[in-house]
């Protein structure tokens, strides 16, 4: 694939040469007369099979997409200054190719003629609002990236991988308490093969769905459903752990000296469960984060947690720190939660941080916190004891039962 550093910058007087052209199922009969003409003066047209039939007839050299799309960006960049066609589903640039082949051809080599996004198409036949709803893809991704958004009362639209993707989210949907939530299906919206049918997660069964679909949700929980909190410190117990877990309480306070921003990118160091990625991941779907772990065991156990709540895209690398650092994409903040006391590990993990960078390092034994303390001795930032005591019986009454405390070093680079 063509490096970004072969875009012609912005002083490129190039011509636009390269249309994206957006197609209903409605064919050429939906396209405006611009996008009808890029589509003709083209010498070569690549889309989906199911793209270029609706295109037809056509009168140019037609290339269907290989598997993956990536093979054929070297060959569409070859043909720059000659006219070319690309065929997309509805809006390109929502969930579509137009986004990839945005960052290999400058916008002035570009003309775009997007029609409505299924989003769109999908509002104006259920009467919804667009701005109030999710909009995501399931499309060649998995499907526990919807878990976040199953919030009560929200409204999803949600691209299908194909005709089981529906059926599939029900199954999801009622298996923890949101059977009452109603799913309507809408199949080749546009065309003349249009419908619409609706049902219950619990019990749902549609059958004959088309693979074209765009699935939309209502969500209503049930009083015993499980939901995941919108804050911080979500509760231990929805973490698979063998006792080696940053605790709700704890974990709060750290991610919030951790401080996300969009996008960003966290390396959790001594994952264990894997807690403080996946709840880094889970403020926004822009976030990314690598757990670093040395026991495969836990390794293994963090994927599971992070598929089980909803953030399967977590990297997790097996390795101890600070070796296994080396080769890491750049991190943009860093939890330090095992191996504090590993020589040169606080060091390492400082080096690799951009100016602004945060690093946020917890203790709970002695020697870590003696290294928690050289640290903040040298580099300076912020210091500070975090103790928590639960209510616990004692006899047929109950006590404060103390866990051990933990000492936090905050600082940014700077």
């Amino acid at each position: 694939m063509a490096a970004f550093s072969d875009r012609p910058g912005p002083e490129s007087s190039r011509k636009p040469w390269l249309s994206i052209v957006g197609i209903g199922e409605d064919g050429r009969a939906g396209l405006s007369p611009a996008a009808s003409a890029a589509l003709d003066s083209a010498r070569v047209v690549y889309g989906g099979r199911r793209h270029l039939a609706l295109a037809a007839p056509l009168s140019a050299e037609a290339q269907t997409w290989p598997s993956p799309f990536a093979g054929a960006y070297d060959a569409i960049l070859a043909r720059r200054g000659e006219p070319t066609c690309i065929l997309a589903t509805g809006d390109p640039f929502h969930f579509g190719i137009g986004a990839e082949i945005a960052r290999l051809v400058p916008p002035e080599e570009i003309r775009a003629f997007p029609q409505a996004s299924a989003f769109s198409l999908a509002c104006a036949r259920l009467g919804w609002p667009l701005a109030e709803c999710a909009c995501l893809t399931l499309h060649g991704r998995a499907l526990t990236r919807i878990l976040p958004h199953l919030q009560p009362g929200a409204r999803l639209l949600v691209l299908s991988w194909d005709e089981t993707t529906p059926g599939r989210v029900a199954a999801v949907m009622a298996e923890r308490g949101l059977g009452a939530s109603r799913l309507t299906v809408l199949e080749a919206m546009g065309g003349g093969r249009e419908r619409i049918r609706s049902g219950a997660a619990e019990g749902f069964g549609l059958a004959g769905i088309d693979p074209l679909n765009t699935l939309a949700i209502e969500v209503v929980a049930g009083p015993d459903a499980r939901l995941l909190p919108l804050a911080t410190g979500l509760d231990d117990a929805l973490f698979e752990n063998d006792g080696q877990l940053t605790k709700a309480e704890i974990r709060a306070v750290t991610l919030s000296a951790l401080r996300p921003h969009l996008g960003e990118r966290l390396w959790d160091i001594g994952g264990g469960a894997g807690s403080v990625a996946i709840e880094w991941m889970l403020r926004h779907p822009a976030m990314r984060a690598i757990a670093v772990e040395t026991r495969p065991d836990r390794a293994a156990r963090i994927r599971r947690n992070a598929e089980a709540l909803g953030v399967p895209d977590l990297a997790v690398v097996e390795g101890a720190a600070p070796t296994a650092l080396d080769g890491l994409p750049a991190p943009d903040a860093i939890f330090v939660g095992g191996g504090v006391s590993e020589p040169g590990l606080l060091t390492r993990a400082a080096a690799a941080l951009p100016p602004g960078g945060r690093l946020v390092a917890n203790a709970v034994t002695l020697e870590g916190e003696a290294a928690l303390l050289a640290a903040f001795g040298e580099w300076g930032g912020a210091l500070r004891r975090l103790s928590v005591a639960r209510a616990d019986p004692v006899g047929g009454m109950h006590g404060w039962r103390a866990a051990m405390p933990v000492t936090q070093w905050v600082w940014t680079k700077p």
